[in-house]
């Protein structure tokens, strides 16, 4: 690693303004957003007609995959020049150009990202291999990726709040690290790929985040053996892939080199172990559905193993999406670079596909997995969720949502049904109510509560708990609620506070009550 080139090209990526913003602003919204998708021709019109700017050749050259004059980088990179870009392996000669034709040999790009424990902008430049809309043919195997949908996701949901220590387990080029970095005294990042702790160690000394860093080679938790975190941040290769004979050439990025999805089972299972007490494990996963068993459901045997290994948890595992096995094969065979109507696409989805029907796959969830550590002994039940939960995800303040949820469910869970009771519960301000009549009719046809944070979701309510939660602004007990519901509905007390206790189990899981601070203070 060079250190004084990659000091100058900091200094040149400042002075030209090269953020995300700034692209946009140049760009424009719409041809930014194609850009995005991999569309550049939008984009490459407008700056047909934009000055040579720093920033306009800088965008050329390593967001949509322009050949550029020699002259040309020199005065956007003075500090380091074509020639110290060419050193740091940034730029070759394009060999179909003219004499001093150059082109991005990888991706330098300007990142974007809200910090979860301070929400405001973070600005990053990230250095990774070329994108599919700019690679010259297929991804090599040991291709390290840039920030993808699936890093963006880990980090909105990382759980908010400094810790002192942290591990970001399968790092690539590193960004989570980075994000890690912001809250973390200590931060240890692993990857069994030495090219991936290289460009993470790039990175690191480019965005000046150098400090705190401790980059380490190896498989799963082989690297932090005896060590423990208070967060654990994995984005492991989970992507279920048919084995072969020639593992030498698997995407390591995104394939762990066992059968099925027992990656992800391995990092789920033994991660609790490797956290503090109280501290959070975060890992994004797929899960198999063989016949006749759901994929949560053995997931939910991968938490329990957890449990007994690190002692008591709590857990939430959401599955965002649910896929049949033709949709992921297509996905996973698009993503190396193979396309339909090629023989290697068509001989991809086939190997997949017959993966797949051996072992009687039917389905393949994607989603996260939330484990907590609350003591390192099993002195109490484990707390589990699994749920199923497309709806669309908080747009802001998304891991503080998740945060008070999961908090809120928790302690409901724990509670017993006479501690349930006793506790002043607040409703949630975001929550609406939505009321169906019948024209001429006073009782409403259909009450649903609608929650936006963190998953939007719709809840049908009667209106026994219609109206407690309309009640629960803190100043009632629930049992209090229920007396007085009881009395005004002409229902029996117990059958109101047994129906109140379940409903309110549920909305804390749902983010939409959670205890009064005065009941969490005690």
């Amino acid at each position: 690693m060079d250190l004084v080139r990659l000091d100058r090209l900091r200094a040149d990526l400042d002075a030209a303004d090269y953020r995300a913003s700034a692209i946009t602003a140049l760009l424009g919204d719409q041809a930014d957003r194609a850009r995005a998708r991999g569309v550049l021709v939008p984009a490459r019109r407008v700056l047909e007609t934009r000055d040579r700017s720093a920033l306009g050749t800088l965008t050329r050259l390593f967001l949509l995959g322009e050949t550029l004059s020699a002259e040309a980088l020199d005065a956007s990179l003075p500090m380091l020049g074509a020639a110290g870009a060419a050193e740091l392996g940034l730029i070759v000669r394009d060999e179909g150009a003219d004499r001093d034709g150059c082109r991005a040999a990888l991706s330098l790009t300007p990142v974007e990202m809200r910090d979860a424990v301070r929400d405001v902008p973070i600005h990053w430049w990230i250095v990774s291999d070329l994108d599919d809309a700019l690679r010259r043919g297929p991804a090599r195997p040991d291709h390290v990726m840039g920030v993808g949908g699936a890093t963006r996701s880990l980090i909105a949901q990382a759980p908010a709040g400094d810790v002192d220590t942290a591990l970001d387990l399968g790092t690539g080029c590193g960004i989570v690290a980075l994000h890690l970095l912001l809250r973390a005294d200590r931060v240890v990042a692993t990857d069994v790929s030495e090219r991936a702790l290289a460009f993470a160690r790039v990175n690191a000394r480019l965005n000046g985040m150098e400090a705190g860093l401790e980059l380490r080679s190896g498989d799963r938790f082989a690297p932090v053996a005896g060590e423990q975190f208070d967060l654990i941040l994995a984005n492991p290769p989970f992507v279920i892939t048919p084995r072969g004979d020639d593992e030498g050439e698997r995407y390591v990025y995104r394939d762990g080199g066992l059968a099925g999805d027992a990656l992800a089972a391995s990092v789920v299972e033994a991660g609790p172990a490797h956290l503090t007490v109280g501290g959070t494990l975060l890992c994004l996963a797929n899960w198999e559905s063989p016949w006749g068993t759901p994929g949560l459901t053995r997931v939910e045997t991968w938490i329990a193993n957890a449990g007994a290994a690190a002692g008591s948890i709590a857990a939430w595992a959401i599955e965002r999406d649910r896929v049949e096995p033709t949709q992921y094969a297509e996905t996973w065979a698009r993503d190396g670079g193979a396309r339909q109507g090629d023989a290697a696409f068509d001989e991809l989805v086939s190997a997949w596909l017959a993966d797949f029907s051996e072992r009687r796959i039917t389905a393949v969830g994607l989603g996260s997995i939330r484990v907590t550590r609350r003591s390192e002994t099993q002195d109490a039940d484990p707390i589990v969720r699994i749920e199923h939960a497309s709806g669309a995800w908080a747009p802001d303040a998304l891991s503080s949502a998740l945060d008070a949820a999961f908090r809120a469910g928790t302690a409901a869970a724990s509670l017993n049904d006479a501690d349930v009771l006793a506790q002043h519960w607040v409703r949630d301000p975001s929550v609406m109510e939505e009321r169906q009549h019948v024209p001429g009719q006073e009782a409403p046809s259909a009450i649903t509560l609608v929650v936006e944070r963190p998953i939007a979701r719709r809840i049908s309510a009667d209106p026994l708990l219609a109206a407690a939660f309309g009640a629960c602004d803190g100043d009632l007990s629930l049992g209090q609620i229920a007396d007085a519901l009881a009395t005004l509905l002409d229902v029996e007390a117990s059958a109101a506070a047994e129906a109140l206790i379940a409903g309110i189990r549920e909305l804390a899981w749902l983010g939409a009550v959670s205890p009064s601070e005065s009941d969490a203070s005690r």
